[in-house]
């Protein structure tokens, strides 16, 4: 099976613990990937691809998906409004909170998935974590035995995506938006 990633932007998040979770319940890998490799540096959560194929160097960097981590606060009910009745505050109790930590998938495909061996195979795994999130979208133009396909994923639900060839705005590349500094008088020669 041969694929390959050409545009791909994510803005999923989901709580750190969930993806901890997927991955310890050893889920079905795609069959390029032996093995998963998760590190996190301080706030940056790396999940790398493990290949046991001879043909892939040991040396050669695998793909990896790449997020940052951050701490929100998760309230039990809706928060308090700033700027309500100062006299309330006396009488109200505490709503209960949490602080928890979400993996934060954001960028375009040099951020999120990163190298090009088992790159594809690695754009399955994060589709697949896609559909676990419950915020946030995915969006990708994969290739796949020769054939283009278009992925979108919001909020955890597959939604309907189509490839669209559209003429570039610039005016198809002739380049008289531009300056041009063949003939430009304030550069002297």
């Amino acid at each position: 099976m041969t694929g390959r990633v050409f545009r791909l932007h994510s803005t999923l998040e989901l709580p750190l613990e969930d993806v901890e979770t997927y991955f310890d319940e050893d889920p079905d890998l795609p069959e390029e990937i032996d093995d998963i490799d998760i590190t996190r540096r301080n706030n940056t959560l790396i999940i790398k691809a493990l290949s046991d194929d001879e043909s892939i160097s040991k040396y050669t960097p695998t793909a990896q998906l790449k997020a940052s981590v951050t701490e929100t606060r998760v309230w039990e009910e809706e928060p308090p409004r700033a700027g309500g009745p100062q006299w309330m505050d006396d009488e109200e109790e505490e709503i209960p909170s949490e602080l928890v930590e979400f993996a934060c998938f954001k960028g375009d495909r040099e951020t999120v998935l990163q190298n090009s061996a088992l790159q594809y195979p690695m754009f399955r795994v994060l589709r697949k974590i896609a559909t676990l999130s419950e915020k946030g979208t995915l969006t990708a133009i994969t290739e796949e035995d020769g054939e283009l396909e278009a992925t979108r994923i919001v909020e955890g639900e597959p939604r309907p995506a189509s490839i669209e060839v559209v003429e570039s705005p610039q005016g198809a590349g002739e380049g008289d938006g531009g300056v041009n500094w063949r003939d430009n008088e304030f550069i002297s020669e």
